[in-house]
């Protein structure tokens, strides 16, 4: 695997080094073994302890900060990816009983959970400015996706019922065509502009908040079942095992005969760097695989 700093270089500083340009990130690139395909993958953000704080301080992607409307990224509903990823949702939405789902019956009035079509692009509907599948702060089955909830209850994985792009995020997949039909394909971070112009508004977004980033593993295990669902399981598993080499080679600890891992993350999260200049202290390494 090659591996490269987000200005083009490989670069040698560490957490500390004042040389990283703001926003900076390492990338890693490998060629896939058995397409006609190269593989971009952002290591710093896999490396790193981001999580989902929906319910525990995220202040939603509305133009003013609003983490007591409980619409975390909700507020402007899905768009689908194609008919597939539309067909699927559908199927679940129609599996939610009322106790699990609180707008089933203004979906079933307005004649389905999804709008749009022909020249419209295809989304969820929305319901007193957020999403149709989210349960509001007070709903008797608790705030958040009803779709989600009603995964996990049943033992499902959230992503196979979820639209794409929200079982992604902040996860994102990109793919690009050479002239002579050579793939490139980058597992990313979803920044505020992958939006679009709306993005900008955000007073707060997930990724570029330190707030966000206090989980006990790193992202690539944490999030593994996403990235397989995105990679197949073999560059999945390229990756996993480059990272866990990378992050340390476990050994022995002399006194207690018990592991311990003996390196730290490269380059912490651009969040975490940002937060530390303003702190005026050393931002320490991510969490190890576990």
């Amino acid at each position: 695997m090659r591996a490269r700093s987000g200005t083009g270089g490989a670069g040698s500083g560490g957490a500390g080094s004042a040389s990283w340009p703001e926003g900076a990130h390492e990338w890693v690139s490998f060629e896939d073994p058995t397409e006609d395909r190269t593989w971009v993958v952002d290591v710093t953000f896999l490396e790193s302890a981001w999580q989902c704080i929906y319910g525990r301080g995220c202040r939603g992607v509305l133009s003013e900060p609003a983490p007591e409307l409980g619409q975390g990224c909700c507020s402007y509903g899905a768009h689908f990816t194609g008919e597939e990823d539309a067909l699927r949702v559908e199927a679940a939405a129609a599996e939610l009983t009322g106790d699990e789902w609180e707008f089933r019956s203004v979906a079933e009035k307005r004649g389905g959970p999804l709008r749009g079509g022909h020249s419209r692009a295809v989304t969820t509907r929305l319901v007193d400015g957020a999403c149709i599948f989210l349960n509001r702060p007070g709903w008797k089955g608790g705030a958040g996706c009803a779709l989600h909830q009603a995964a996990l209850a049943r033992g499902v994985a959230p992503l196979a019922v979820k639209p794409d792009v929200c079982w992604q995020l902040p996860l994102r997949r990109e793919e690009s065509s050479a002239s002579d039909g050579h793939v490139t394909t980058t597992i990313g971070e979803w920044k505020r502009r992958h939006w679009g112009p709306g993005g900008a508004d955000f007073a707060w977004w997930c990724t570029e908040s330190a707030d966000a980033f206090f989980g006990s593993r790193p992202v690539y295990v944490a999030m593994r079942d996403e990235l397989v669902e995105m990679m197949g399981s073999d560059r999945y598993e390229l990756v996993a095992a480059y990272l866990d080499d990378r992050r340390g080679r476990v050994s022995l600890d002399g006194r207690s005969g018990r592991k311990r891992a003996t390196a730290a993350v490269r380059l912490p999260h651009p969040a975490l760097r940002s937060a530390d200049r303003h702190a005026g202290t050393t931002v320490q390494g991510a969490p190890q695989r576990t």
